[in-house]
């Protein structure tokens, strides 16, 4: 305000008018509601996931459970959070029709929002590491988006953003947004989705609901509604190799990292991601991939489903839970998630050759497994 002029007048005393800037263009408003609309209107289509029984003798009083996350529309739990990140990003205004989508990702991500993509008409361009499996680039370029590689996982971050500053697009950034672009609160999110078809079973409060982190946020979503929810559910969150997730948080490490990237796709990060919430957890377990692989695989000879490698890790450690509780004689219920479907893995998880070229021998991981299913206990 200049020297000498009364508050609300102009410099001569009169009246400062007043300023209404809009910037609302009639043309963006009108293709912005329509693409909520889309992608509000493929969520009412979607059925919701279902809640399998792995089979565990009756006797031990414990019951174990997998959300089947592969039925989604494309066909893994990145689906529900790809549906929130293209929500939060479109009515924050940052997503703008004809601009191009950029995500940073190891697959499963970026074929779900290579669909949410081509659902609203934008580009989409996923950059992922060059060792992303054949199938799951298939996927992405069948839903219309375009594959971009790095050699380096760790670099992902930074091609992603620099790319969408190239093309005046919109860098996505599940890492950084995951965990608050879910309602944890709600919503038929993943957790309220568990304990509703959990409400007729014996034991219908789950003693641990076990996930794995990519970005970190099923496993925050998770923990906070059962806080919310006062469950007295605990969450555990199981860590493949060559991730850093475990020792950031035994360490309470913010700074932690890992020189290479995860064999298991889709989980396991080479440095704490934002979205990765560590004191909303209870427990984390460090899991060896052959382990996993082996998890897999003992999953297909229970119920006649293939899945991929992240399932494998949260059900070993599930298993492991169901030993100490069988350990304790404690009853009760564990909840795992099956994250996608096994077929997109073909030449990975389920080739032996692919096992002996990473080094990988399954043999001591895929007894103990058996032993615990024969006898109960958990081979030292």
């Amino acid at each position: 305000m200049q020297q000498g002029c009364p508050a609300g007048d102009g410099p001569a005393g009169e009246p400062i008018p007043t300023l209404d800037v809009d910037h609302t263009d009639s043309v963006y408003r009108t293709w912005l509601k329509e693409a909520v609309r889309k992608v509000q209107a493929d969520h009412n289509r979607s059925a919701d996931t279902h809640l399998l029984r792995f089979p565990l003798p009756e006797h031990w009083g414990i019951d174990l459970y997998l959300k089947d996350e592969s039925t989604h529309p494309t066909g893994s739990l990145k689906h529900r959070l790809a549906r929130s990140l293209f929500l939060y990003g479109l009515c924050n205004g940052w997503i703008r029709p004809d601009r191009p989508v950029i995500e940073a990702s190891s697959g499963s991500t970026a074929v779900s929002e290579a669909y949410f993509a081509k659902l609203i008409g934008v580009p989409f361009i996923a950059v992922m590491p060059r060792t992303t499996s054949a199938e799951k680039c298939r996927l992405i370029e069948f839903h219309g988006g375009r594959c971009h590689f790095v050699d380096d996982p760790r670099t992902m971050y930074e091609e992603s953003a620099a790319l969408a500053e190239r093309t005046g697009g919109h860098y996505m950034d599940q890492f950084t947004y995951a965990e608050r672009a879910t309602d944890w609160r709600g919503n038929n999110n993943i957790a309220e989705s568990i304990y509703r078809q959990m409400e007729l079973e014996r034991y219908p409060c789950p003693t641990w609901i076990v996930a794995t982190a990519g970005t970190g946020g099923t496993s925050a979503t998770l923990a906070r509604y059962v806080h919310y929810m006062q469950h007295d559910t605990r969450v555990c969150v199981a860590d493949p190799e060559n991730s850093c997730f475990f020792e950031g948080w035994t360490e309470n490490n913010p700074d932690a990292s890992s020189d290479c990237g995860s064999r298991i796709e889709g989980i396991g990060r080479p440095r704490m991601e934002p979205s990765f919430v560590p004191g909303a957890i209870d427990r984390m377990m460090k899991v060896p991939d052959a382990a996993s692989v082996a998890a897999v695989r003992a999953l297909e000879r229970s119920i006649g489903r293939k899945a991929g490698g992240s399932t494998g890790t949260g059900l070993w450690s599930a298993l492991k839970i169901v030993a100490e509780m069988v350990a304790k004689g404690d009853k009760g219920s564990v909840v795992t998630l099956l994250c996608d479907p096994g077929d997109r893995y073909l030449d990975k998880y389920y080739s032996d050759a692919w096992l002996k070229q990473q080094g990988l021998d399954i043999t001591p991981y895929a007894q103990t497994i058996d032993v615990l299913l024969t006898t109960g206990t958990w081979p030292r």
